[in-house]
């Protein structure tokens, strides 16, 4: 997949967030809200290491969005994100009505990686954006970010010490 030039810095500040998240215990995702304008109006990190499982950066921007933006710009919104949405997150965004999401590593990509380290298969199964939410344009993975997105990953699960 190939994005515009102009939206790999959304892309990049997601990854930086993955790694915040990384850097603070938690599982390295980050997402980035957009406006229609090309305006960053909210990001967020993984916060699941507080024992709440689903405080998912796409959760928390979708009800951000609900919150603060009308039906009008949250369509007209794109989502841009370290990883592509699980089902509850997918849900959360199509349930809110916002627009295009844009993310890095996909679904498959990350259960293949998360195989490769021997993590065991989480409690709901990953599905793609599309199954859940067919009516979200979705792109991605974005190959010029990924190895990143692998590598914040292996650190996470594979802890140097």
């Amino acid at each position: 997949m190939v994005v515009k030039d102009a939206e790999l810095p959304y892309l990049r500040r997601c990854v930086e967030l993955a790694a915040e998240a990384l850097d603070a215990g938690d599982e390295p995702f980050g997402s980035v809200l957009v406006g229609a304008d090309g305006s960053v109006l909210a990001e967020d990190h993984n916060r699941v290491a507080s024992g709440d499982r689903t405080r998912h950066p796409e959760f928390e921007l979708a009800r951000w969005s609900a919150a603060h933006l009308t039906p009008e710009e949250r369509a007209a919104a794109t989502v841009y994100t370290s990883g592509e949405h699980c089902p509850m997150c997918a849900a959360a965004h199509a349930w809110v009505g916002l627009g295009r999401i844009v993310y890095v590593a996909s679904s498959e990509q990350l259960g293949a990686w998360l195989t490769e380290l021997g993590v065991p298969a989480p409690p709901v199964r990953a599905l793609p954006v599309s199954d859940i939410a067919p009516g979200v344009i979705v792109e991605g993975p974005v190959a010029e970010l990924v190895d990143e997105v692998h590598a914040l990953h292996v650190r996470f699960h594979r802890p140097q010490g």
